[in-house]
């Protein structure tokens, strides 16, 4: 498989190459050269197959023989060894838990497959110490640190928005040490975003350190989230029903793998993209007009994103035709009071306890239902409720269950690095 750059389809990479590098010479997003149809057999048989089989069977075409057959499982079972549960709400409405992994976030998934991937091509190859450079919004930063933590020749350096992320978020990736070091940003997530790509291009940084990016920007990290589209659509088969699945979503590559599970051959007939107020793709299916803006803070903090870099992908992967993302895409766009409210609802109707990104997801998916009533709805809860104590505990009134993970965790003291400009950025990767 090759890798072409969104920016210049002249300039190829393969696998190995695409990952290490996370973005092309040119800042481009990579992109498969061919998106690979999976046969009817696959999906006939697809109840029969375990987690690991099912990964394997997704990924292995997009990694080619770069990495052995054996050491590709290895690494999807190192990925999926915890579950993926489609629980029900009521007749017509699923979730599905993502948040079952050791920082309970769907993103535990891609950068474990991330941190497996690089660390093979490390033991393989001559590439020496990579810095792994990623700006986070609340999960992605927790997922990555404890993916790569320990990872020989590999060091973290994670910038998180101050005063933007929960508590429990922040412990996540400030508490662990070793070769994880936390930059805490004195602004928002595009600064710390902007910050990132910035490195990236200073050929002064880039000299001195090999840099790649575990962001979904990276293959690596973007790619593996199509697992569980299949693994969801493996307890849902035998309703035998249209199907619709509503994604909580910031930087759109959750829901930029699940459209490209569909393109390769996936029974999933429609995709809502549930949005905060960070409303810009909610806008471009409204009026083709696509106008980046600056992030909005919300309660669902992880998609607090005016810029969000995947949706570049889903456009190429529809050809960058408005009228065809709108027949397979949907996007809604809730604030943060009808986000409480429908944690509060559901909670009082079913006693199911959503998290404020799962609640999105909810409310994108019954506003799609309310005009499509011969659709089976699957929302993505992301994190676990735990990750928003505050906010979930005042809407509900009542406690939530604190996971023994969690408890561990929250006597470890803080340690970051407050940074304030992309020049102190700078200054602690030349230092360093």
């Amino acid at each position: 498989m090759k890798y072409f750059s969104l920016n210049n389809r002249s300039h190829y990479s393969n696998f190995e190459n695409a990952v290490v590098r996370g973005l092309a010479p040119d800042k481009g997003l990579y992109f498969p050269e061919e998106v690979v149809k999976l046969p009817n057999s696959f999906f006939h048989s697809l109840e029969k197959l375990d987690k690991t089989e099912v990964g394997f069977e997704v990924i292995k075409n997009y990694v080619g023989d770069e990495i052995p057959d054996a050491a590709l499982i290895d690494i999807v079972e190192q990925t999926l060894y915890f579950e993926f549960p489609v629980v029900r709400i009521n007749d017509h409405i699923g979730s599905l838990e993502l948040f079952h992994g050791p920082t309970l976030a769907f993103k535990d998934v891609g950068a474990r497959f991330m941190a497996e991937s690089l660390g093979y091509f490390i033991k393989k190859g001559n590439l020496g110490k990579i810095t792994v450079l990623v700006a986070t919004s609340g999960d992605t930063g927790g997922a990555v640190a404890h993916g790569f933590l320990d990872v020989d020749g590999i060091d973290v350096v994670i910038l998180y928005p101050k005063g933007k992320v929960s508590e429990i978020q922040e412990k996540q990736l400030t508490t662990l040490g070793k070769n994880i070091t936390a930059l805490e940003v004195d602004g928002v997530f595009d600064d710390c975003q902007q910050m990132v790509k910035q490195a990236f291009l200073d050929t002064e940084i880039t000299d001195h350190r090999r840099l790649t990016s575990a962001n979904s920007i990276n293959i690596a990290r973007w790619l593996p989230q199509m697992f569980y589209y299949f693994l969801a659509y493996k307890q849902l088969k035998e309703l035998n029903r249209k199907l619709v699945f509503s994604v909580p979503s910031g930087n759109f590559g959750n829901i930029c793998a699940g459209l490209l599970a569909r393109e390769m051959g996936l029974p999933i007939d429609h995709f809502v993209a549930a949005n905060n107020a960070n409303d810009t793709v909610t806008n471009y299916l409204d009026t083709e007009a696509y106008r980046p803006k600056p992030s909005v803070a919300t309660i669902s903090n992880a998609m607090d994103v005016g810029d969000p870099s995947n949706f570049v992908r889903i456009l190429q992967l529809f050809g960058h035709d408005h009228l065809m993302v709108k027949k397979v895409l949907s996007a809604y766009s809730f604030d943060d009071a009808s986000t409480k409210k429908a944690i509060k609802e559901v909670h009082n109707v079913t006693g199911y306890i959503l998290d404020p990104h799962g609640a999105v997801g909810y409310l994108g998916l019954k506003r799609f239902l309310e005009s499509h009533k011969d659709y089976h709805g699957t929302f993505l809860e992301t994190a676990h409720p735990v990750k928003f104590l505050d906010t979930v505990e005042e809407v509900i009134g009542d406690k939530v269950n604190i996971p023994d993970s969690i408890k561990g965790l929250m006597h470890k003291q803080k340690k970051s690095l407050q940074i304030r400009s992309y020049a102190d950025l700078k200054g602690y990767l030349l230092e360093k």
